[in-house]
């Protein structure tokens, strides 16, 4: 199967304290690249698919949408943010507040923005949210998801474990 067609980011890697990492909110016509953004961290999981480019970015869309449906359903109190390098469109930041909880409903960053950190800044950040507050922060990660290391590293523990997901917990330090 070929590669469904995702739109390139193109970015050279550049040091960590020449770029600036920002929050804006999803505004409508970021659809398309919060979309490129999802397909991005599911094609591995379907590259021997025996589908179809198309049927590929047939059934990702599809998700993509149910996902949204699902999260804007049952989590009212979310914020949904593209994550900016140096204005430049990078990823996705979605955190549920709830009372007492923060709930990390979703962050990707683009691959060619990977590896700078941005994903651990924007989690301290969250943290550090939660913190203020006297909450719990908790995300959902695949098993086999790599960013379980960074959750680890940054004092998430597993609490439950779903099919091919962990829940992780974080709580501030008393």
């Amino acid at each position: 199967m070929g590669l469904i067609h995702l739109h390139p980011v193109i970015m050279t890697q550049l040091p960590s304290s020449e770029y600036s990492i920002s929050l804006r909110a999803a505004a409508p016509e970021d659809a398309e690249f919060l979309y490129q953004v999802y397909a991005h961290t599911r094609y591995q999981e379907l590259e021997h698919a025996p589908w179809t480019p198309q049927q590929v970015d047939a059934f990702l869309r599809m998700q993509f949408q149910a996902q949204a449906t699902h999260y804007q359903t049952y989590y009212p109190n979310t914020s949904y943010d593209l994550v900016l390098v140096n204005g430049e469109p990078a990823g996705r930041l979605s955190v549920s507040r709830e009372p007492g909880h923060l709930i990390i409903m979703d962050i990707a960053i683009l691959p060619s923005f990977r590896g700078l950190g941005i994903g651990t800044i924007l989690l301290r950040q969250t943290l550090d949210e939660a913190a203020a507050h006297h909450q719990r922060a908790t995300i959902h990660v695949e098993k086999e998801n790599p960013a379980r290391r960074l959750y680890e590293r940054l004092g998430f523990t597993q609490i439950a474990e779903d099919g091919i997901y962990y829940e992780m917990e974080w709580k501030a330090k008393e």
